[in-house]
């Protein structure tokens, strides 16, 4: 390998070509260098002697967060410091990445993304909360039982395989009692949660190489099946029974044993048929609060989606929905649009999955009718009326380039027209009554104060 001398900076790193070394120059840390191999990566590591006489190489990690040419040369003159100690921090190193197992690097890894040092590979952001929980409830379902007590450094790509296969074939699928009386958790296995659960050891894997508890990533290489896209959506009459579920869900009747047909939240009857009008997701739906809501403008500034920051155009039957809700809830600006039946201040809904499945069961649908199938029926039904995927995906929070610049704050005449004919589109189909045009909402809007 290639080896020259220099400051090592950031201009250096950058321009350093395939199988180089960079040491440090005069005024340097002696022994610290730079390293490009074969692809695009470069890590940092540090040369020194040992005090029984031997040489040692030692790398701090990969370019990139936390890893500058400042941060790692302070790194390798705290290792330099623990040398003259008579410490050997190659032989630590050896002695963790040959000792830790995988249900220890799952914890490491679990600890750092939640303290924000693990980023997304495209956005290079922070894992959002409901993302770190989805995480979790991977490792603890799938990979903690069949890898759990193996040796991280022990995984081969043939371990990978079996893996996959095994939690395809179902082989983790249990039944769980959790804490609450009463309440279990069916874990189900299946070639998309293989796929996906794959998907997250790969993370777990890169970010131990950067660590330096691995020297290579064994889920590289591993061919996943693609994970299949949901292509389930509702037909107009079953966009019907599911208007006719709605209202039925608000009234109780019969047997109060029988728990379809006992009267639900209505805010979480709202909920879902706001989703459906809409095509947001329902986590965005449950955390929206009044403050982020301007009804005159018909638009929701979401300041947290799942793609970042998020401006959504409201349609006319929306709104109706929301001005609703204004009335039932108050609409204090901290206060949520849809809140939760029981919690304390912060709590968010948490029973609308629950929700759904009886509304779905009352409109006589299967259990495979979700809130993301509401999401891509609305989807569906604004392709059929050939709108471009660009206006579906502002409309939906789709991350897309481009978009956010032009729509960061209102909504334009374009947008507000595409979301009413939408949404239009699905209140006929369900059945609902046409709302007013928008100047008498606008109006009756004023006269009561909201904004």
């Amino acid at each position: 390998m290639a080896k020259a001398d220099g400051k090592i900076g950031l201009r250096e790193v950058r321009a350093l070509v395939p199988q180089t070394e960079l040491f440090d120059g005069p005024g340097g840390t002696h022994g610290f260098g730079a390293r490009r191999r074969a692809g695009d990566a470069v890590s940092y590591f540090i040369m020194f002697r040992t005090a029984a006489g031997l040489q040692r190489r030692f790398t701090i990690g990969a370019h990139g967060a936390p890893w500058t040419p400042e941060t790692a040369r302070k790194r390798a003159k705290e290792i330099l410091a623990d040398v003259t100690k008579g410490a050997d921090p190659s032989a630590d190193k050896r002695a963790m990445r040959d000792a830790i197992t995988m249900a220890e690097l799952c914890e490491s890894y679990m600890e750092a993304a939640r303290a924000g040092r693990v980023l997304k590979r495209k956005q290079g952001t922070p894992k959002k909360a409901s993302t770190l929980d989805t995480d979790q409830s991977r490792i603890n379902s799938h990979i903690l039982p069949l890898l759990g007590k193996k040796k991280a450094a022990a995984i081969t790509s043939a371990d990978i395989e079996t893996f996959m296969l095994n939690v395809a074939a179902g082989k983790t699928h249990r039944r769980e009692k959790m804490e609450r009386a009463r309440a279990f958790r069916v874990v189900r296995g299946g070639m998309g949660t293989a796929s996906r659960t794959v998907g997250l050891l790969g993370a777990i894997f890169a970010w131990a190489v950067k660590q330096g508890l691995r020297d290579d990533n064994p889920v590289r290489g591993v061919d996943r099946p693609a994970d299949g896209k949901r292509d389930r959506r509702l037909t107009e009459a079953e966009y019907a029974a599911l208007n006719t579920a709605l209202d039925a869900a608000l009234s109780a009747s019969g047997d109060d044993d029988d728990e379809t047909r006992r009267a639900m939240w209505p805010h979480a009857v709202a909920a879902i048929r706001f989703l459906a009008l809409t095509g947001w997701r329902s986590g965005e739906a449950i955390a929206l609060r009044w403050r982020d809501v301007a009804l005159a403008q018909r638009t929701a500034n979401l300041p947290d989606s799942k793609t970042g920051k998020s401006m959504r155009a409201l349609s006319l039957v929306a709104c109706a929905v929301l001005e609703a809700q204004h009335k039932l809830t108050g609409g204090a600006a901290d206060g949520l649009v849809f809140p939760p039946a029981r919690g304390g201040e912060g709590a968010t809904m948490t029973g609308l999955k629950r929700a759904m499945g009886k509304v779905v069961k009352l409109a006589g649908m299967g259990p495979d009718v979700t809130a993301h199938v509401l999401r891509h029926s609305f989807s569906s039904v604004a392709a059929d009326m050939q709108f471009s995927d660009l206006t579906i995906g502002t409309l939906i929070g789709h991350k897309k380039r481009g978009i956010t610049n032009r729509y960061s704050h209102v909504a334009d005449a374009v947008l507000l027209g595409a979301a009413d004919r939408i949404a239009g589109e699905i209140a006929r189909q369900m059945g609902a009554r046409p709302v007013a045009s928008v100047s008498v909402l606008r109006q009756a809007r004023a006269a009561r104060g909201i904004v």
